[in-house]
């Protein structure tokens, strides 16, 4: 369905976004109204009598109380509390959805999977029956009130025979939303949202993402990160009062023991072709026997997005310590140098 939608539309999907649009990052266009689709999304539909108790034993968030319109983050982790996949998630009447990057949601929903056992859960790919929109500004809410009478609040949704509507975070004090719409549907949506709105690129989402300092696992960086070092808890991803799910005790002893000295930031960088999971490289850690080619990595890039041909926007895990330096490279020691910008949301601990 996805490539019929593209075709028929006319869209350049290429390496999973939307290409060959307006750009609307940082001008007047993200402000009045702007619309994408984002072809790198996976869904997940979780149905059964056990799909909330089991979701819960599997995930870092609260899932056994999650309310018919709330919408929440999650990790899956593996048992040493590495991430897997960063989950975003839902309640419908009939099942629970978790979407992720397409890109790694065969191999999770395969080891989510081995998990179920005697449960009544039934996984389900739901990729091609949906199409993923993404909009925002200040006429998204008039353009959307053609089909859903009542827009939801912020990690809310609404639901209707035109699909879900979520209300994600604001950024740079503009609405955002994602709407999962049928895929028959999603042709003559399109049509009208377009003709409504500045149609633009899956890049300036992705870059929107980014500036709200919400990281995205993908199969570039599956496995490096404890959910803390990538903020997750701090954007509503990590209960630590639900039971046990994997790597729930990694997870824990890191926030009470204190020994969470890594952390992600916001970045901009002029260079462009940096990726998600390069390295990055502090110019001044002080060791004299650790130089040149052979200066070990101080971090990761978690996700990267061009905004033009000579800059890029990041978000960047590394230590505390080696954010205070400010002398941070990209790719390589001799890289461009990262110039580190304050984050949305403060970094404190919310156990306290």
């Amino acid at each position: 369905m996805w490539q019929e939608f593209t075709e028929q539309q006319h869209l350049q999907i290429n390496d999973g976004k939307l290409s060959g649009q307006t750009s609307v990052w940082n001008n007047a266009a993200f402000n009045e109204g702007f619309v994408t689709v984002l072809p790198d999304t996976g869904l997940i539909q979780v149905a059964g009598d056990d799909a909330a108790s089991f979701l819960h034993n599997q995930l870092s968030n609260d899932v056994e109380h999650l309310s018919a319109s709330e919408v929440r983050r999650a990790a899956y982790c593996t048992a040493k509390g590495r991430m897997l996949a960063s989950f975003v998630y839902w309640k419908t009447d009939a099942a629970i959805v978790l979407q992720l990057s397409k890109s790694i949601q065969a191999p999770v929903q395969k080891r989510l999977g081995m998990f179920v056992l005697r449960a009544k859960v039934k996984l389900s790919d739901v990729c091609d029956q949906y199409v993923s929109f993404a909009l925002g500004g200040i006429q998204a809410a008039q353009v959307l009130s053609n089909w859903f009478a009542d827009l939801p609040a912020t990690n809310a949704h609404v639901s209707n025979e035109y699909g879900t509507l979520i209300r994600c975070a604001d950024v740079l004090n503009v609405a955002r939303y994602q709407w999962f719409c049928p895929a028959e549907n999603a042709g003559a949506v399109w049509a009208s949202l377009s003709s409504q709105l500045q149609a633009t690129n899956t890049a300036d989402w992705n870059l929107s993402e980014i500036q709200a300092g919400i990281a995205h696992i993908n199969q570039l960086t599956q496995e490096k990160f404890v959910p803390q070092m990538i903020n997750f808890e701090l954007v509503g991803g990590v209960n630590f009062k639900k039971g046990c799910y994997p790597g729930q005790e990694i997870v824990a002893r890191s926030q009470y023991l204190g020994k969470l000295k890594r952390r992600m930031t916001l970045a901009q960088i002029p260079a462009a072709g940096l990726t998600d999971g390069m390295d990055v490289f502090n110019v001044n850690d002080g060791d004299d026997t650790n130089a040149g080619e052979n200066k070990q990595p101080c971090g990761v890039i978690v996700n990267a997005e061009q905004i033009n041909d000579s800059s890029t926007l990041a978000l960047i895990e590394m230590t505390l310590a080696d954010q205070e330096s400010g002398m941070i490279r990209c790719g390589s020691i001799d890289g461009p140098l990262a110039q580190l910008l304050p984050l949305p949301y403060e970094i404190t601990d919310i156990t306290r």
